[in-house]
């Protein structure tokens, strides 16, 4: 799975707008956004603009305007954030792995996309935005990053 400049940048915003609701501090601005994760500014604006697109975030206007979380950091998963700004987790050459159908020796193969999908959705799904700034992931992800093979390169 390649987790593109996209995705990443769209959940490292949304874990300084968890933290800023989390402590009640208000909307942060994209320039704000784009200053704490060194990010580039003009692409992170359109990522947030995806992400308000998606229900995500709000947007206030003004002298102390920026953009805020629609719902509580515990109620938006990974796998919200990771849809909003680049699709479905898991496609096949643009279909979803149950839409894919094939011949001969390779008929089998659609079960296991599904069930790469299903993997992504049991941890991105099940993470949410106040999980990873807590560090208390729940035990299917900590099981998972806890396995020494999964540190390694392949």
């Amino acid at each position: 799975m390649d987790i593109s400049a996209r995705t990443e940048y769209a959940v490292r915003a949304m874990l300084i707008l968890a933290e800023s609701a989390l402590a009640a501090a208000g909307p942060v601005s994209v320039e704000t956004l784009a200053f704490r994760q060194t990010l580039p500014r003009k692409f992170l604006e359109a990522i947030v603009a995806d992400l308000r697109s998606a229900g995500l975030v709000k947007s206030t206007r003004g002298a102390r305007g920026g953009y805020s979380l629609t719902r509580e950091p515990r109620d938006i998963s990974l796998g919200d954030v990771f849809r909003a700004v680049d699709g479905p987790l898991a496609e096949v050459r643009g279909l979803r792995p149950h839409e894919t159908t094939y011949q001969g020796v390779a008929e089998h193969l659609p079960t296991v996309w599904v069930a790469v999908r299903a993997s992504l959705r049991s941890v991105l799904d099940e993470t949410s935005l106040a999980d990873v700034l807590s560090g208390n992931l729940n035990e299917r992800v900590s099981a998972l990053a806890a396995d020494p093979d999964a540190w390694r390169s392949r």
